[in-house]
């Protein structure tokens, strides 16, 4: 058993008065009064502290001659990984179902109420099954169009049962018309330019909307051939010297990345992407947050794997600061830009 002295100020303690699952599988507790153990989300009355010891391992509690707990089953799956398991069936039905799939026809197959089961799936997913479900069809619809189907078809295929469903929200999934995306961009405006900071060479892209594109990189050459395979019909202006007041704000914020960067945004994505997107702006410069904490932030505390994936599509260098995302232990994870400029942005935003 590996007890603290004094086990009311265990971070794992806490855990155990919290009954929080994401322990599970971290450690294991047992209570000396009653002689069993059990996993950190158990439901049974909290222990006194001073009664509580914890483990490392099934086995370790049981040779400390602990039994496991028979309402929690310490060593049986853990309902959070059995509630993951069932979410993740129900997402494969919403992706194979011909027509957007009612919400108690969900709950029923997940064997739960609409009321728990629609709170079960946002905490896991990050969105609501009906938002999953749109999500998914517009996928389908990305992926049917860059394939060479027709837009009516490309829609109909996905699921929407009607253009003008899908064209309500069509600028902020493919961030033009689908005929525009089918063509690759054609007839979409986008002025560019790119300079030089102390990080590399640094691209901005804007369409009519606003900023849609902040790259950085070593070649300047490859940056373009990325904005140009983002949108290859589409009008690139790299001539326009009205732009250049543009890059030399974002090239400010480079320098200075705390100061904040007052430009309209035009960013294109899902709505859970747009959710997180929104709250990396949010953290303040100077300060980090790891993914689970992210995820806390949304409202989504399970959905940790989609938020990382959010980050790591976020095409808006420093405007949209994902590299303000540190692991757990506060080390440093990936970035799209390259982690040793992640390095440098978070040092200047300290000692800014």
């Amino acid at each position: 058993m590996n007890a603290l002295p004094n086990t009311s100020t265990d971070p794992r303690y806490d855990a155990v008065v919290r009954r929080d699952a994401a322990f599970d599988g971290q450690f294991w507790f047992s209570v000396a009064t009653t002689g069993v153990y059990c996993r950190p989300s158990c439901g049974a009355r909290t222990p006194k502290p001073q009664n509580v010891g914890f483990h490392l391992s099934c086995d370790d509690a049981e040779d400390a001659g602990f039994r496991a707990c028979k309402r929690c089953h310490p060593r049986g799956e853990s309902p959070k990984a059995k509630m993951a398991a069932v979410i993740a069936e129900v997402c494969r039905f919403i992706e194979t179902a011909e027509v957007e799939p009612r919400l108690e026809e969900l709950a029923e197959r997940a064997g739960l109420s609409a009321y728990h089961f629609h709170r079960q799936f946002k905490a896991a997913t990050g969105v609501t099954p009906k938002a999953y479900a749109a999500a998914h069809r517009a996928r389908k619809v990305r992926e049917g169009l860059s394939g060479g189907e027709t837009v009516t078809n490309a829609l109909y295929d996905a699921g929407f049962g009607s253009n003008g469903r899908f064209y309500e929200t069509s600028n902020a999934i493919l961030g033009m018309t689908p005929k525009q995306f089918k063509a690759g961009g054609k007839d979409a405006d986008i002025r560019f330019a790119i300079g030089q900071s102390r990080l590399g060479a640094v691209l901005v892209a804007e369409s009519g909307k606003g900023i849609v594109a902040i790259s950085l990189g070593d070649d300047p050459d490859a940056l373009v051939r990325e904005l140009q395979d983002r949108f290859p019909q589409a009008r690139l202006t790299g001539d326009d010297p009205k732009f250049d007041a543009r890059v030399a704000q974002v090239i400010g914020l480079v320098e200075a990345p705390g100061t904040g960067l007052d430009l309209p945004l035009d960013i294109r994505g899902t709505a859970f992407q747009q959710r997180v997107w929104q709250a990396l702006r949010a953290i303040p410069a100077g300060k980090t947050l790891s993914y689970a904490q992210l995820a806390e932030a949304i409202g989504s505390p399970a959905a940790v794997r989609a938020v990382a994936g959010a980050c790591a599509a976020n095409t808006l260098a420093i405007a949209v600061p994902c590299h303000r995302i540190v692991r757990t232990d506060g080390s440093l994870s990936g970035y799209r830009w390259g982690v040793e400029r992640k390095r440098d942005l978070l040092q200047r935003e300290r000692v800014a």
